[in-house]
């Protein structure tokens, strides 16, 4: 059993950090130390990819596409959609009033329909930044980031601030780690203070590329439930050992 800021921390060789995660269902913002899970720098938003998808629905039901075809969007199709027209604007604000910022994309439907994406391209992920676009009163993720940051100890906060790692489906937006890193600086002006975030293409998965590393360690070795302990003692043997 582990947490998964950890474990993305490790896939990128980190063991103190922080792990920005946008997943599925969740979002986190995790401050670990040696290691050490820190409680008051660990951070939660409701905003994460299920309900971007959501969110993506209802811009396109409002758009000009043709709304028998919209409503027949399943779940999976809204995935694939998202992750192949939707990025994270570097200036929602402008380019939500700029008509030419609105650069189109087409996407083609299972069933052979072509639907095409304006505004809503950007539109979709902006949530995670600006959560009051979903009715949401929770800060943004880089609002959350600095935040936690705030709580790290001063012998901590330059390795910290230099493992700022980024993983979960829902960063894999074009943008993501851009926005990101513009608006941890922006909120770190005047501190002396210049962020950069790591953003491995593979960040999708480093939860789960980290625990494979985690447990090929010697040292993780000895952390196993064997089966024969599971038959032995049953379920409760799980609560003793972790």
């Amino acid at each position: 059993v582990a947490n998964t800021g950890f474990l993305s921390l490790c896939a990128h060789g980190r063991v103190t950090g922080l792990a920005v995660e946008a997943g599925a269902g969740v979002s986190h913002i995790t401050c670990i130390c040696l290691g050490q899970t820190l409680r008051k720098g660990t951070q939660r938003l409701g905003v994460a990819g299920e309900l971007l998808s959501s969110h993506l629905h209802r811009l396109l039901l409002e758009s000009p596409n043709q709304p028998s075809v919209l409503r027949a969007l399943t779940r999976k199709t809204l995935s694939q959609l998202k992750k192949q027209c939707c990025y994270v604007s570097l200036d929602y604000e402008r380019d939500l009033q700029d008509q030419g910022c609105h650069h189109p994309a087409r996407f083609q439907m299972p069933d052979g329909h072509w639907i095409t994406l304006g505004k809503e391209r950007f539109c979709c992920p902006e949530p995670l930044f600006q959560p009051k676009l979903l009715q949401h009163s929770c800060p943004g993720m880089h609002q959350l980031a600095w935040q936690s940051l705030q709580t790290v100890p001063d012998h901590a906060r330059r390795d910290v601030l230099g493992n700022i790692v980024l993983s979960g489906g829902s960063s894999m937006f074009p943008g993501f780690p851009e926005r990101m890193c513009l608006g941890l600086n922006l909120l770190s002006q005047g501190t002396g203070i210049q962020i950069d975030v790591l953003a491995s293409p593979e960040r999708g998965m480093a939860a789960w590329v980290g625990g494979s590393m985690a447990a090929s360690l010697t040292s993780f070795q000895r952390a196993w439930l064997t089966k024969g302990e599971y038959q032995e003692h049953g379920a409760e043997c799980v609560h003793t050992k972790f």
